[in-house]
């Protein structure tokens, strides 16, 4: 399909001509990703749609769930989704989130980031027809999340509203160079409306429920080992081959040697180590603006005002920002309250703190020796039964299962001994 074809698709109007606004939760995204990853891993040759559930409270439309939908082929090869398999799932969304109530408000697929293809329009046509008049278009991008453009900037995703207009109308606003005072002609009002796509702009926002699964998978993304895809290119040299197959045998040898509690842990102490360095870098950013302004006569004696205020600032240094001022010395005065007033007491409690803590242990220890060494002493006290059982010529078979009688058994055994 041609550029030309992708781009008469999207509308001429602004964006901002609309007034949506779409909230993007995290859940969303998350069952997006699982469900392309799945498609691709499992090599399904049907195109990736889902549907998105969600609120629309006026202009405001939030996306708060999604779930994969089946298509079929309709008439001509045009892509449609399961009437009656899609009915059924929906409704079963309805019946599990009834508070708050959400609804079909829109669906999810792949396309480039140009705008929505042709082969994406009957199944549009389909959910406003018969579920959701104001349905938006989630589009993702995998050419911007191959070519790596989404790492620390915009997410590889559009969202779209759907509109009806003319194509002569469309062709003359956009060759119209004017504010749009200008009439209509009647040409323009007697077309057919063709369906276009706007962009619309969105936000991120997380509910403290959805907090813990994204830091779950968080975490469990920093301690996934990344395994590369097996080389494109032709032609290479077998030792080139072998020299990698080996180093990546063993990144995932020694990648299994960790535990799970060693996974977590290097996670965490990856994280403060982060935080410390982002905080080191901060710090020393306010050090060099500190540095940079000009001298004051509160931290130097030979300044007076007047003469502080009669001088003027070096051309290099930077404007004095009073706020940022005073919130660095509301920072600064606040740091007193994380020392504590005594040292030597905070100290001792630290450390009886921590002899209690080793005290637990230790007792937990000892209790886990003491029943290992009972488990011990019902094991053997069985086993010498049995023996002195068999010598006596004693069936074995009329051994008691309870320890206390084999014990009790033993202690006779031993006081008939000498008798023998």
């Amino acid at each position: 399909m041609t550029g030309d074809n992708q781009s008469s698709l999207l509308s001429n109007h602004k964006s901002s001509d609309s007034g949506l606004q779409i909230h993007l939760h995290p859940l969303v995204l998350l069952t997006i990703s699982d469900h392309i990853t799945r498609h691709i891993l499992r090599r399904r040759e049907e195109p990736i749609i889902g549907a998105l559930l969600g609120q629309h409270n006026g202009r405001d439309i939030t996306l708060e769930h999604a779930f994969e939908c089946q298509v079929v082929r309709g008439e001509q090869g045009a892509i449609l989704l399961h009437q009656a398999w899609f009915q059924d799932r929906l409704q079963q969304y309805k019946d599990v989130h009834k508070e708050p109530a959400l609804e079909l408000v829109g669906w999810f697929t792949m396309a480039p980031s140009t705008g929505p293809e042709l082969q994406h329009v009957p199944i549009h046509q389909q959910i406003l027809q018969e579920y959701n008049e104001t349905a938006v278009l989630l589009t993702v991008h995998p050419t911007d999340v191959l070519a790596g453009s989404g790492k620390g900037g915009k997410l590889p995703l559009t969202i779209y509203e759907s509109i009806y207009e003319s194509t002569q109308g469309a062709r003359k606003a956009a060759n119209d160079d004017s504010d749009g005072d200008r009439s209509m002609d009647v040409d323009a009002l007697e077309s057919p409306l063709d369906l276009r796509f706007r962009e619309l702009p969105y936000s991120v926002e997380t509910g403290e429920a959805e907090m813990i699964s994204v830091d779950f998978v968080a975490r469990g993304g920093g301690n996934a080992t990344n395994i590369d895809a097996p080389a494109k290119q032709k032609g290479k040299e077998k030792a080139s081959k072998g020299t990698k197959s080996s180093q990546e045998a063993k990144a995932l040898n020694d990648a299994s040697l960790l535990t799970p509690e060693d996974d977590e842990l290097i996670t965490s102490l990856t994280a403060r180590a982060n935080a410390v360095k982002m905080l080191h870098t901060r710090i020393n950013m306010l050090k060099s603006y500190l540095t940079s302004l000009p001298p004051s006569y509160l931290s130097d004696a030979s300044i007076t005002d007047d003469t502080a205020s009669k001088e003027a600032p070096p051309s290099n240094s930077p404007g004095i920002d009073h706020s940022l001022l005073r919130s660095i010395q509301a920072l600064v005065q606040r740091l007193p309250l994380l020392v504590p007033a005594d040292s030597a007491a905070f100290e001792q409690e630290s450390l009886a703190e921590k002899s209690d803590v080793s005290l637990v242990t230790l007792l937990g220890n000892l209790t886990k020796g003491t029943k290992d060494m009972r488990e011990m002493g019902k094991k053997f006290s069985i086993v010498n039964v049995a023996k002195q059982r068999g010598r006596r010529g004693r069936p074995t078979a009329q051994l008691s299962e309870d320890p206390e009688e084999q014990f009790r058994e033993q202690m006779m055994s031993s006081f008939e001994r000498p008798y023998e």
